[in-house]
């Protein structure tokens, strides 16, 4: 997405992994608390802007996206 914007325009990721998932071993005893996590999620509902571009014209804003998804 960036190359197709070069230094003319601006990209905002608008999302952040901001839950944390935790697992615990296979096979231990219940009681012994929770982990520490395992790895970050983020929760994306349908009508949620994941990107942002300002700055370029609207052909090359489509032509980064559409190479993106």
């Amino acid at each position: 997405m960036t190359r197709n914007v070069h230094r003319g325009g601006k990209i905002w990721v608008r999302i952040f992994p901001d839950k944390s998932v935790t697992v615990k071993p296979t096979e231990t005893r219940m009681d012994s608390g929770k982990e520490y996590p395992e790895y970050w999620v983020t929760v994306i509902k349908p009508s949620i802007i994941l990107y942002e571009l300002s700055e370029v014209t609207e052909n090359i804003a489509r032509k980064a996206i559409s190479i993106a998804v």
